[in-house]
């Protein structure tokens, strides 16, 4: 049994690994097995304040989870950690107080803020020899992983999903990296430069390639779907189920735990961030802003 930690309290994604984890009234199709969570880390960021932390904190708790403020405490005698900070301005800070300590390590989606903070945190990783993957859970979902064996070597994908608002920074950061994410999957690296067309609708990012691949991704207020097509010489459309979403990308985090094989490459996830930044760049400037 893997002893995990979880550092930060501010996203619903803490509850929804621990419930799948530990907690006695998790359907079981939804029950992930070989893991539990020892002990979270708390603390306030613009994403949730104090009385939504304490209402977090009364559930773990009544699962038997030890909730703190102290990394230190949280950390102690754990075999893994995820870092599961909504704000992801504050990624590169406690990977860094993390990667010294020779534990695996799942941050949660997007990997930083910007491609800067994102680069820092693959250095800090290679000096301290500290394995780790980042990802949406997204990247997991079997109608997309379809679509891109039935569309082989693509050359076009178009993706769709939300764009939440962001409680401080990047709104196409920290929820465009879903659909991104899906797009990135079906093309593979290589993105280039990327123009986003912002209106009262959302936002649509161009995403150019160095070859004849592109990728159109659409972002939309309100519209909380997820799906897209992948085309080359065959095409597959696809509309992802949500519901597993959790429980898949939680099988992939503990079998990682597990045997220290990364699923996703962490040069995937810096191109992701990278996708991202220059999208929100290109909102604001209304140019091709390289990635």
């Amino acid at each position: 049994m893997i002893n995990i930690s979880i550092v930060g309290l501010d996203s619903s994604h803490t509850i929804e690994f621990a419930r799948r984890l530990v907690a006695p009234d998790c359907p079981d199709e939804q029950k992930v097995s070989g893991a539990t969570v020892t002990a979270v880390m708390r603390f306030e960021t613009p994403f949730q304040d104090a009385a939504g932390l304490d209402a977090r904190q009364k559930q773990l708790e009544s699962w038997g989870i030890r909730v703190t403020t102290d990394l230190q405490e949280a950390i102690a005698n754990c075999d893994a950690i995820i870092l599961c900070i909504n704000d992801p301005s504050l990624h590169l800070d406690y990977f860094r107080r993390i990667a010294g300590l020779g534990k695996p390590v799942f941050v949660d989606k997007p990997l930083a803020d910007t491609k800067a903070s994102a680069a820092q945190i693959l250095e800090a990783a290679a000096e301290n020899k500290t394995a780790f993957f980042s990802c949406s859970s997204l990247r997991f979902a079997p109608q997309l992983l379809d679509a891109c064996n039935k569309a082989s070597q693509p050359t076009l994908a178009s993706t769709f999903g939300p764009l939440g608002q962001a409680a401080a920074g990047s709104s196409i950061v920290w929820y465009g990296v879903h659909a991104v994410e899906m797009m990135q999957r079906a093309l593979g690296r290589g993105a280039k430069c990327v123009r986003t067309i912002a209106d009262e609708t959302g936002a649509v990012l161009v995403v150019r390639y160095d070859d004849s691949r592109r990728g159109v991704v659409e972002l939309c207020r309100g519209a909380w779907h997820y799906g897209g097509s992948v085309r080359g010489r065959e095409a597959a459309a696809f509309v992802v189920d949500t519901s597993p979403l959790y429980t898949n990308q939680l099988k992939e985090i503990v079998k990682f735990f597990e045997t220290k094989q990364i699923p996703v490459e962490p040069e995937d996830a810096l191109e992701v961030t990278a996708i991202l930044e220059a999208a929100e760049r290109s909102a604001k400037s209304g140019a091709l802003e390289p990635v």
